[in-house]
């Protein structure tokens, strides 16, 4: 297959896995697809001359003047570098073009972009919305709870079990949770995310072993043993709709952080909680930056004497 192979295919998903199938995260897989998928539609319609640096760069002006995020941007030009240098591995193109293409840098970030994120009485707002008389009710309560009350992302929540619900000294917490990058925490947990769970797993005669969310069936019954993080999203979306936002899970994920923060809960801790790598990842999520006027060392209650 030459270089033309890749932009003429009318099935371009054996392209995408090329480069899917090196990936061990199931969030990165999906960005990533999605990434591709619309690199490969913009691709296939435009004039080019066929996967090189210029077409890339071409692209990645499109992209700016369209408005795109910053990062955006960074994470669609990550997919196509690792496209480029998966294509050259396999000889679809020469490997002097792949090395031209993954030399492209990406877009400067100026400032913090935030997101989207509750304040607390909009949180408390969208708990209270599901129906606990409903099976189904008590289900997304306890998944909306899960998520303001632990900071879980969407496929952790997917994946929580009996097995990870466990007392540590004396309070709940989700133990050994493996997150992103197969990174293992425990994470403290209020005492109404468990009784919201306890209220829905009891209703729905759910008990250990297994998965804690179920799907269930319009009439109103367990229809299944595990729900997909899309499904998880799905409710997210559903509840947020009623506040009229347009939320996503990773919104709910930046609110719990937020409020703790908010509240007085040490970085250090919200980064553990959180499963971040590296305390600066957790200071961009919050949008922290060094305050000048009330710093750190204003604090200390030190003095020279003398």
């Amino acid at each position: 297959m030459n270089n033309q192979a890749i932009a003429t295919t009318k099935n371009p998903t054996p392209v995408i896995d090329l480069v899917l199938d090196g990936l061990n995260s199931e969030n990165s897989r999906r960005a990533y697809e999605k990434a591709l998928g619309d690199f490969l539609s913009w691709y296939q319609r435009e004039p080019n001359s066929g996967l090189t640096k210029a077409t890339i760069q071409q692209y990645k002006t499109v992209l700016q003047n369209s408005g795109v995020a910053p990062s955006t941007i960074n994470q669609r030009l990550s997919a196509i570098r690792k496209l480029a240098q998966e294509a050259a591995d396999n000889q679809f193109i020469e490997q002097s073009i792949a090395s031209s293409i993954t030399k492209i840098r990406g877009v400067k970030s100026h400032g913090v972009r935030s997101g989207n994120w509750l304040t607390k009485d909009q949180a408390q707002e969208l708990l209270d919305i599901p129906d606990y008389r409903q099976l189904k009710g008590l289900r997304d309560r306890a998944i909306l709870a899960v998520f303001l009350g632990a900071g879980l992302r969407r496929s952790e929540v997917a994946k929580l079990s009996f097995d990870h619900i466990q007392q540590r000294e004396g309070r709940w917490a989700f133990i050994d949770l493996i997150g992103k990058g197969n990174r293992i925490r425990t994470i403290p947990i209020p005492s109404w995310v468990k009784t919201s769970i306890d209220e829905w797993t009891k209703a729905a005669g759910i008990k250990a072993p297994g998965l804690i969310f179920r799907p269930i069936h319009k009439g109103g019954f367990i229809n299944g043993y595990g729900m997909t993080s899309q499904a998880i999203q799905d409710v997210v979306k559903q509840y947020s709709k009623h506040l009229g936002y347009e939320l996503s899970a990773h919104d709910l994920r930046r609110t719990f952080a937020k409020l703790a923060h908010k509240g007085g809960a040490g970085l250090d801790q919200i980064q553990l909680s959180l499963g971040h790598a590296s305390i600066k990842t957790t200071e961009r999520y919050l949008g922290i930056s060094q305050d000048l006027t009330d710093a750190p060392c204003d604090h200390l209650g030190l003095r020279l004497n003398g």
